[in-house]
């Protein structure tokens, strides 16, 4: 199983402060993971299909390119600035 948690603007657009999902080959990284959900259609391919988007893998930012276990728990966010 793996957490996908969605917080900030993401929460809002999806309606949804995460779920989970059962693990399988095709979400061996993130980028696997995003495309799943991106292939859901509206709201999801808008919010999630970002060039901009952040993760984090286990509490850890990371890339898209990420590989997931079974037990991972993931974030999705939108970018943050400073000030």
């Amino acid at each position: 199983m793996i957490r996908v948690n969605y917080f900030a603007r993401y929460r809002e657009l999806l309606g949804s402060d995460g779920e989970d999902l059962a693990w399988t080959p095709a979400l061996a990284t993130l980028q696997g993971l995003r495309q799943l959900l991106v292939a859901r259609g509206e709201p999801w391919a808008r919010t999630l299909g970002q060039a901009n988007l952040m993760c984090a893998r286990n509490q850890d930012l990371c890339s898209l390119d990420e590989p997931l276990a079974d037990g991972d728990d993931v974030a999705f966010f939108p970018p943050v600035t400073g000030g």
